[in-house]
C-alpha cells in the first residue's frame, strides 16, 4: 500500500507539472497576444495622431490662404476709400466754390434789378437762365478750380 502511495503522489505530480506547463504555455500565448494587440493599439494611435497631425496642418495653410485674401480684400478697400475720400474732398471744394459763385451771381441780380430781390427767399432761391441774362456769358467759361487739398476734411 505504501508503494502504491507512493505512485500515485508521483503520477501525480507529474501530472502538477504537466498541467503547470500547459498552464504556463497558456499565459505565454496570452502574453503574447496581449503584446500583439497592445503594438496593433499603438500603431492604431500613431496612425490616428498622423491623421489629426496632417489635418491641422492643412488647417493652418487653408487659414493662411484665406487670411491672404482678407488682407488683399482689406488693402483694395483702402485703396477704394482713399480714391473716395480724395474725390468727396475735391466735390466739397467744387460745392464750396459753387455756393459762393451763386451767392456772388444773385448778389449781382440784385444790384442790377431790385426789384427781384422781394421775391428771393431762403424756401425759394431765383433760378436764373444764364442763357437769358447776356451778362452771364462772361461767367460760362470759366473752369472750376478745385483740388483735394484746399481743405481739410
Amino acid at each position: 500500500m505504501a508503494s502504491s502511495s507512493g505512485n500515485s503522489s508521483g503520477s501525480t505530480q507529474l501530472q502538477n507539472s504537466g498541467s503547470e506547463e500547459d498552464l504556463q504555455h497558456v499565459m505565454d500565448q496570452r502574453k503574447r497576444k496581449r503584446m500583439q494587440s497592445n503594438r496593433e493599439s499603438a500603431r492604431r494611435s500613431r496612425m490616428r495622431k498622423q491623421k489629426h497631425l496632417d489635418d491641422l496642418m492643412a488647417q493652418v495653410a487653408r487659414f493662411r490662404m484665406e487670411n491672404n485674401e482678407i488682407l488683399s480684400s482689406i488693402n483694395i478697400t483702402n485703396q477704394n476709400y482713399l480714391t473716395v475720400e480724395a474725390d468727396n474732398s475735391i466735390l466739397r471744394a467744387q460745392v464750396m466754390e459753387l455756393s459762393q459763385r451763386y451767392q456772388s451771381l444773385n448778389e449781382i441780380l440784385n444790384y442790377m434789378d431790385p426789384s427781384n430781390a422781394f421775391f428771393e427767399t431762403e424756401d425759394f432761391p431765383m433760378i436764373v437762365d444764364p442763357f437769358m441774362n447776356t451778362m452771364n456769358y462772361l461767367c460760362l467759361n470759366q473752369p472750376i478750380m478745385a483740388s483735394a487739398d484746399m481743405f481739410p476734411c
